[in-house]
């Protein structure tokens, strides 16, 4: 697809998680497709902006992004989870929902297999977190929120993560080709400070898994304090959009803002 016709796409599915984001704040139906229809607006004006200003719109809209997840990380270490209500929590979601979406569309710009590599941490994390916490786990990592999740399951999931990063660093490039990847492109401008970079590389990456776990346990605070099981039915056997893109919504963001600061340094 052509940037626009991938960044139109995109939103489809964007505008399907506002929807279930709304119902989540306690909206009904209508309001709920009010507020959707009012995300998908906003990602209009950002997708004819980015034709003038297309980085200074990433950094901003990448920034905001990691800003929000950072305070409710740091809020849940200090005070545990905990999630506003109503207008906040929809403002709040605007905040996600925009940058997930722009980080998406920009890294399909950097190439499929850049994006799909990119998505495949998450993935890779969650697979091995499953495994992990079914064969190892004991101790509850959220009990309040996500009763199957340990902290044992989170090690293996940052094990996972980790092993996708060093093989994905030494197997692709960083030079914007078409075999490039964000693991690529991170250990070599980390790299270029000696054995020091590669050990910040790699908690960089680790970072990424463990705020891919704060999104997944953010969405199942929603959820739980919404009182339902998935965030809509619109994907059956599945749950709802929001179910399948939780963990991606803080990660990519941050991925990208990482990955413009390699590239211009």
């Amino acid at each position: 697809m052509p940037f626009a016709g991938w960044a139109l796409f995109v939103l489809l599915f964007v505008a399907a998680a506002a929807w279930e984001w709304g119902r989540l704040c306690g909206f009904g139906m209508a309001a709920a497709l009010v507020y959707s229809a009012s995300i998908v607006l906003a990602a209009l004006g950002i997708l004819g902006t980015s034709a003038q200003a297309g980085s200074e719109v990433s950094l901003v809209a990448y920034g905001i992004s990691v800003a929000c997840w950072s305070m409710i990380a740091i809020w849940w270490f200090v005070k545990g989870p905990a999630a506003p209500h109503g207008a906040a929590l929809a403002l709040l979601g605007a905040l996600m929902l925009l940058p997930c979406w722009w980080a998406v569309v920009q890294a399909r710009e950097a190439g499929a297999l850049f994006m799909f590599l990119l998505m495949g941490l998450v993935w890779v994390a969650d697979i091995a977190a499953y495994f992990a916490g079914r064969a190892f786990g004991r101790h509850k990592l959220a009990p309040a929120v996500s009763p199957g999740k340990t902290w044992e399951g989170a090690v293996g999931g940052m094990a996972g993560g980790a092993a996708l990063a060093a093989i994905c660093a030494y197997a692709t490039t960083a030079s914007g080709g078409t075999y490039d990847s964000w693991f690529a492109w991170l250990f070599s401008f980390a790299g270029r400070i000696g054995p020091a970079g590669f050990v910040a590389a790699l908690a960089v990456v680790l970072a990424m898994v463990g705020l891919s776990i704060v999104g997944d346990l953010f969405e199942s605070l929603l959820k739980r304090r919404a009182g339902v099981k998935d965030s809509s039915g619109l994907l059956p056997g599945h749950g709802g959009v929001l179910d399948r893109i939780d963990s991606l919504i803080p990660t990519m963001p941050l991925a990208m803002l990482i990955h413009a600061f390699a590239r211009a340094a």
